[in-house]
């Protein structure tokens, strides 16, 4: 089962929202509602996010992911639609049921750190438990678990304006970790950091997701932050999801020219792994060859490295050791538009 789905999920603001959504199925543009007064933040979002998956939504300001995730924890009503968390339809919840979902099976992590100034490091990492009548001791216990677990150890007595943007966003991360919550919304959460820092706490982020397995929804603007660190991908335009899949889906078969322009600008090389342009089967002459290897998720810009150093195509290898596939260099710069470099001798590679 699906541990998240939206189903046909709309939200509109101003006038008669109903009377809007039903003119939304019939064929009614955005911009006509507009002109009278009313605005479809988020039209027909469907979609599932399977567990342990980091589920990324991405889009132009305005384009109505914010809503959307506001939605997926109960903070705005749908105005029609079904949102299915573990089986159960958050829609159909009272204020009261709903308030006790979202301290105990979903955690946020904000954009702008949200710590109180006046609680210190483990008070805030913490907060979430004291929400949900923790006693003192295992509260502080795992709040500083999930402080060392985020690099902050040493920190906890710390105030939050004497920590860095990147500690601060630590924190945050660590107080959604401390819940235990069964899924993680994370808005904009990067976006206030600075380029290294941010991609540090990228980094962070999907080391912590090798050990939990969380299941994540993460919104972002950034095309090279969505493609790195997604599993899934869905991007939005004008409050629809107009292209679903993986990475690798939306950068190699972008659905329509809008998704095409969105994504050209990508890093393809740190993106793209050897399984998106190996072939099979294997090259007929690797029996004897010590030339080095690549795995099926190896990032294109080492393959590029690997194949700069060999005379023929790269070996990719399973999770066995067997090889499974080739690379061609010509492939690889079909691919990313890296020159051809001078081919040297096995003999060579091997000493």
């Amino acid at each position: 089962m699906s541990t998240l789905q939206t189903e046909h999920v709309y939200k509109v603001f101003g006038r008669r929202p109903d009377d809007a959504v039903r003119a939304l199925e019939s064929g009614t543009g955005r911009d006509e509602l507009r002109a009278d007064g009313t605005t479809a933040a988020v039209i027909d979002a469907s979609f599932d996010v399977k567990p342990g998956q980091i589920f990324v939504v991405m889009g132009l300001s305005g384009s109505g992911k914010s809503t959307l995730l506001r939605m997926l924890n109960g903070l705005l009503e749908p105005t029609s639609g079904r949102i299915l968390f573990g089986g159960q339809d958050l829609t159909a919840l009272s204020a009261r049921e709903m308030r006790r979902v979202r301290s105990t099976k979903i955690s946020m992590v904000f954009q702008h750190f949200a710590l109180f100034p006046h609680r210190n490091v483990l008070e805030n990492a913490g907060y979430g438990l004291a929400v949900q009548g923790v006693p003192r001791a295992e509260r502080d216990r795992r709040a500083a678990e999930a402080l060392a677990l985020c690099g902050l150890e040493g920190w906890e007595n710390s105030w939050p304006d004497e920590l860095s943007g990147g500690m601060q966003q630590r924190v945050g991360l660590a107080r959604a970790l401390a819940t235990d919550a069964d899924l993680l919304l994370m808005d904009e959460s990067f976006s206030a950091l600075d380029p290294l820092i941010r991609r540090d706490m990228q980094d962070q982020l999907l080391e912590l997701q090798k050990r939990f397995k969380k299941t994540i929804v993460f919104i972002t603007h950034d095309l090279n932050e969505a493609m790195r660190i997604g599993d899934a991908v869905a991007v939005m335009r004008d409050g629809r999801i107009v292209q679903q899949g993986t990475a690798e889906d939306i950068l190699t078969r972008p659905a329509d020219d809008y998704v095409a322009a969105f994504v050209q600008d990508v890093d393809r090389s740190r993106v793209l792994t050897a399984d998106a342009v190996m072939t099979s089967p294997a090259r007929s002459d690797a029996d004897g060859c010590d030339c080095p290897t690549v795995t099926a998720d190896t990032p294109l810009a080492d393959l590029c490295a690997v194949s700069a150093r060999v005379p023929h195509a790269v070996d990719v290898t399973g999770t066995d050791g067997a090889v499974v596939g080739s690379v061609a260099q010509d492939r690889l710069v079909a691919f990313i538009g890296d020159e051809q470099r001078a081919p040297v001798r096995c003999t060579e590679v091997a000493a």
